[in-house]
């Protein structure tokens, strides 16, 4: 028996997720399907019976609108949300705002895989000369974080992404978790792949084929010391998922007519 459950899940469809670019950082409101990624995981989880007490996000506009999306369809739009940059999707400096494909064309598949997927291998960092170096430096949310603008990130490995998400784990969410609030974490591929690696101590090699589809939520049940009892679940149609999976991995393929 599940003395805690904790539902993970990666944000709905944002506008440049549909054109396979790097976001990252970038503030992307949802595409139109991904609104509805969104609303029928509210629909989904109300169906299933769930009830939150509070949800986490990140400072991204689609975290955010995701959580809004889910508690409106609920009926739970009373439930406190809490945001921190510290759960932000990974910071993929240079890489923010290339196109997937285009960059496998150009680097090779395993290459981007590797920047995509790896452990501990950062891309490259953004600089001053990066045309979304501004807007994300500037931007006023980040003047509201827990570190100077000065020490954010300029790029991120994902072992980057669990280091600055990790204290924020233990010193915010874990205690909620203990008291025995039922969590909803609104967030990203990354920063939640972040958290499934600590809970289920995923090796850095296994953590590579790890993928997360956008909308979908995913069921953790944890022991008193939340410790998973079981793998980490998809909550849905899992023919679907397991689509919705295979569409993520392919982002990083070269696609046919190019090959």
């Amino acid at each position: 028996m599940a003395k805690y459950k904790l539902v993970l899940l990666r944000h709905g469809e944002g506008a440049w997720n549909k054109e396979n670019r790097f976001c990252s950082w970038v503030d992307q409101k949802l595409s139109s399907d991904g609104i509805k990624e969104a609303q029928n995981c509210g629909k989904h989880l109300k169906a299933l019976g769930f009830e939150f007490d509070l949800v986490f996000t990140s400072v991204l506009s689609r975290s955010i609108q995701t959580a809004w999306l889910v508690l409106e369809e609920m009926g739970q739009e009373w439930v406190p949300i809490q945001s921190s940059w510290r759960l932000n999707e990974r910071h993929y400096g240079a890489l923010i705002g290339l196109n997937r494909a285009e960059m496998a064309l150009n680097h090779g598949e395993e290459q981007v895989k590797i920047w995509r997927r790896s452990y501990d291998v950062t891309p490259p960092p953004i600089t001053e000369s990066h045309p979304y170096y501004e807007e994300i430096y500037n931007d006023r949310r980040y003047k509201c974080s827990d570190v100077s603008q000065a020490n954010l990130p300029k790029a991120e490995s994902l072992k980057d992404v669990l280091d600055r998400l990790l204290p924020y784990w233990n010193e915010k969410i874990v205690p909620e978790l203990k008291s025995g609030k039922m969590i909803l974490i609104s967030a990203h591929g990354n920063s939640s792949r972040a958290i499934l690696k600590h809970l289920e101590g995923i090796s850095d090699e296994d953590i590579v084929n790890v993928t997360l589809p956008t909308g979908v939520p995913i069921l953790l049940e944890l022991d008193e010391n939340l410790h998973p009892l079981g793998p980490h679940r998809f909550l849905g149609d899992q023919e679907a998922i397991q689509a919705a999976i295979k569409k993520v991995e392919d982002q990083g393929k070269v696609k046919s007519a190019e090959k």
